[in-house]
């Protein structure tokens, strides 16, 4: 997958893979990655580089939040970085996707050197 900002106006896809995101990096792509899991969660695997907010703070820390490229939210298997971006859509976020399978198909397809749990 290219650049997931679409060129013609239409929404971004509401989810994509952990080989796109790759895709994405490696290419230097302007994408920016949350990661809304528990700080318990972030001290055994993470993502280079990544915005880490709680999911429960989430509400509290939008400032931080770019708006102006793609929003890659990720949880552990991707449940909570789901509802996190619908949420994230319903409130003025529109360049939030979701990555399908969080951070444990990361580590299963993409760095099977990264710890799981």
């Amino acid at each position: 997958m290219t650049d997931p900002r679409p060129q013609d106006g239409t929404p971004l896809p509401m989810e994509i893979e952990v080989d796109d995101l790759r895709a994405l990096r490696d290419a230097g792509s302007a994408v920016a990655v949350l990661d809304v899991r528990e700080p318990w969660e972030l001290e055994i695997c993470s993502l280079p580089d990544s915005i880490d907010i709680p999911m429960s703070a989430l509400p509290g820390r939008l400032a931080e939040l770019p708006r102006d490229r793609p929003l890659v939210v990720l949880c552990h298997h991707g449940g909570r970085s789901a509802h996190a971006t619908l949420w994230l859509r319903r409130n003025g976020f529109g360049n939030a996707v979701n990555l399908g399978g969080g951070i444990d198909a990361w580590a299963r397809r993409i760095d099977p050197n990264m710890r799981t749990y």
